[in-house]
């Protein structure tokens, strides 16, 4: 009889789904053999729980359980750190140190994230699997170890060893059992359950009063995708325990937390659709493209004509030299060099170059009565004046008026000035 009354209460596992069950027996019935395990399913179901379990119900629970991230470990290290290595086998080896093999002889080697592993290490991985032998990094001296290999993974193993990440030797070596764990959205009758195992959980830890559903929050909670499955039920118990004064929780409050980490319920959207979707946002990217090359061939165009008017031969060649840098080419989107901008903007404008209305035009001391401006002539008189106090520097008159450089060429044509 497979104890899993107290497989759950021990390794606090929760659910009653099919598949979770088989799951538990299934590490229960392998536990007391030596054969090695791969447990697969995405990542946060808890897969870290069945090799406790099986190290737990076997003969080796006396000797060390090690469980790695080979995920977390780089390339360069992971070598080391499974098998160890000699003193000066590389720069940085000071002294001999022992691997997780030798260390957790006798005992068992929980390999998270094995389809993470370098090719390489998988070759060494295999050999160990196959003889028990091993060989430290910068040593020539063959190993033996008697260690118990559970693997996990969340990746598809078979697309893996279909685009050669992933040796197919060493997946039917490490497969002699497989165990499945579901995602929490194909264990939609457990979700209360673990709400309420994590609500009673944090209410002992923060001193709260444990939370309440209200039954529109039971239903929008069992009825989400849950893409981080119980890490992500978890989080979010968490966060209500401690955030909201009331126990009571609502499905508008459910609602806010699930929109403020950016989850949201599966819409299925057909492929066709997802296709056409696809090339309008192309479209769209393609005219925005040709619309800002068309505005900088017009900023080209009214650098050459502000320069036009300028009296002095030699300042005219420069900068025109200066414009030709900045926007030589109309088939490039170059961005402005700052130390050209900073190098043309440091030539000092004509007092005529900048473009106003006449005074004479204009008789204020014969006028009696103010005339209201548009806001359109205000916004000129504003860009003249900015312009008339940087001496006609535009990165100096847009920082002036609260507006982008670009803004501001655009203005200048537009009011022709």
């Amino acid at each position: 009889m497979i104890p899993l009354q107290n497989i759950k209460q021990r390794f606090e596992i929760i659910g009653n789904d099919p598949r979770l069950i088989v799951a538990l027996e299934t590490a229960y019935r392998i536990a007391e053999s030596d054969i090695s395990a791969l447990v697969i399913g995405e990542s946060g179901v808890g897969k870290e729980s069945i090799p406790k379990v099986i190290h737990q119900y076997s003969h080796r629970k006396h000797a060390r359980f090690i469980a790695v991230n080979c995920g977390a470990i780089p390339e360069g290290t992971i070598d080391s750190e499974l098998f160890g290595h000699e003193k000066g086998a590389f720069t940085g080896a000071t002294q001999t140190r022992q691997g997780y093999f030798e260390v957790a002889d006798k005992g068992t080697l929980f390999l998270d994230e094995v389809g993470e592993l370098p090719s390489s290490t998988q070759v060494r991985l295999l050999r160990v699997l196959e003889s028990g032998e091993f060989i430290k990094v910068g040593s020539s001296k063959v190993q033996k170890t008697d260690v118990r290999i559970i693997a996990a993974t969340n990746v598809d193993i078979q697309r893996a060893i279909e685009s050669g990440k992933f040796r197919e030797d060493l997946y039917y070596r490490l497969c002699i059992a497989q165990i499945y764990l579901p995602p929490l959205r194909e264990r939609r009758e457990d979700i209360l359950l673990l709400f309420r195992k994590f609500s009673s959980d944090f209410g002992i830890k923060y001193k709260r009063p444990s939370l309440k559903l209200e039954e529109n929050a039971k239903t929008l909670l069992v009825n989400h995708r849950w893409p981080g499955n119980i890490r992500q039920i978890r989080n979010l118990v968490e966060q209500l325990s401690v955030l909201e004064i009331n126990p009571i929780i609502s499905e508008q409050t459910l609602r806010k937390y699930f929109n403020s980490t950016g989850t949201r319920l599966p819409a299925i959207v057909p492929s066709k659709q997802s296709k056409n979707q696809f090339e309008t946002d192309r479209e769209i990217l393609y005219k925005l493209l040709f619309e800002m090359k068309s505005e900088l061939n017009d900023l080209r165009e009214l650098f050459l004509e502000v320069i036009d008017k300028k009296k002095s031969p030699m300042e005219l060649t420069k900068k025109r030299a200066l414009v030709e840098r900045i926007y030589g080419r109309e088939e490039d989107d170059q961005v402005i060099d700052s130390q050209v901008e900073e190098e043309f903007n440091a030539i000092p404008f004509s007092s005529n170059e900048i473009n106003v209305a006449e005074e004479n035009e204009f008789n204020y001391a014969e006028t009696i009565e103010e005339i209201p401006k548009s806001l359109q002539e205000k916004e000129v008189e504003m860009i003249k004046s900015a312009l008339e106090r940087s001496n006609g520097r535009r990165k100096v008159a847009a920082k002036e008026l609260g507006i982008s450089e670009r803004t501001l060429y655009r203005k200048i044509k537009n009011y022709k000035l």
